[in-house]
């Protein structure tokens, strides 16, 4: 075996057995959940971010704190409200005085975006102008205020929380900034068994606390071997046939046509692949399978798959799009 392949084998073993530890920590706290667990840490590998939906009392809000708690990394938690500012975000200039000259100059303070993980918890709860102040951090890791251009520390990553658009005193969310969210993952109802155990375990006297598992430097090297679990071309132009076929303009399905108003762009194949790779590293493996990118597709097209008012009516999703989609498309 050559040399060098077996250091990166080595150095991938420790790193995914760190990965278990860490799904172990935090299985502590939250009960169950394990598919959505599982596409939070496949959200920090492929250094993206991720939307989670749910009903209230589904524990979203914990589990992305018990995430934080686990990694070795600056978490600020920022609670969305109709009356938030893009400033409450980002920051503002405040003035300040020199003592020793007496003279006065603005001064920026950095807001509660300017950490490694953020928590956008309720985001859907604030307007679209407030939405809007994540864009650039998201997309660029950089903030600009006054002209002036901020670096975020990296890891970086945004974790936001909504309720269902249909409750009341929510905004929707504008598509650009859907599509900044790599991941876009739906948290169901427990199981008899799962909610049995939840309530045990929440309404006695003693807590559990998990333990940090993971650095900064060592979550910034999972990224880079992500990037280089290799991918056959034959994956990859099957990734680009699923995703042209969401488009209703290009696709050669007649469900497409019907069912879609719009859909996803090339983000979407860049979302696949690089999603795909870091559940395969997760796993312990150097190659992508069709299976890795089966199991992404669906969080990735969820939100970039946009159906029509038809569809809607007779109750059909974009999760199903995606379904019929794998079926009718093979390798």
């Amino acid at each position: 075996m050559d040399k060098n392949l077996a250091t990166i084998e080595q150095e991938v073993n420790g790193l995914t057995t760190k990965l278990s530890d860490l799904k172990k920590e935090i299985g502590k706290v939250i009960i169950g959940q394990e598919e959505t667990v599982e596409q939070l840490i496949i959200t920090f590998l492929a250094g993206g971010h991720a939307l989670l939906e749910g009903v209230p009392g589904l524990a979203k809000t914990l589990m992305i704190r018990t995430l934080a708690e686990t990694v070795d990394l600056k978490f600020k938690r920022i609670q969305f409200t109709p009356d938030l500012m893009p400033s409450d975000i980002i920051g503002t200039e405040i003035l300040e005085e020199d003592h020793s000259t007496g003279k006065k100059f603005f001064k920026f303070s950095k807001g509660p975006i300017f950490a490694n993980i953020v928590l956008a918890d309720e985001i859907n709860r604030t307007p679209p102008k407030t939405q809007a102040a994540l864009l650039e951090a998201m997309q660029e890791f950089e903030v600009t205020y006054s002209g002036n251009t901020y670096n975020l520390d990296r890891p970086f990553f945004i974790l936001a929380t909504q309720n269902p658009i249909e409750q009341s005193g929510t905004f929707p969310l504008p598509e650009a900034q859907q599509d900044r969210f790599l991941f876009y993952i739906k948290i169901g109802y427990p199981t008899a068994s799962e909610e049995t155990t939840i309530l045990k375990a929440t309404t006695g006297t003693k807590s559990k606390k998990p333990s940090k598992i993971i650095s900064a430097e060592e979550i910034i090297r999972l990224q880079e071997l992500v990037r280089e679990v290799p991918i056959s071309d034959d994956l990859i132009a099957y990734v680009s046939k699923i995703v042209r076929a969401t488009r209703p303009e290009t696709s050669d399905n007649s469900y497409v046509k019907e069912w879609v108003s719009w859909g996803a762009g090339p983000r979407a194949g860049q979302a696949i692949i690089v999603t795909a790779k870091a559940r395969a590293l997760m796993q312990g493996r150097l190659a992508v399978t069709p299976e890795d990118l089966k199991q992404v597709a669906y969080p990735v097209l969820r939100h970039r798959v946009i159906v029509n008012f038809r569809a809607e009516a007779e109750g059909i999703t974009s999760d199903k799009v995606t379904e019929e989609l794998f079926k009718s498309i093979k390798l």
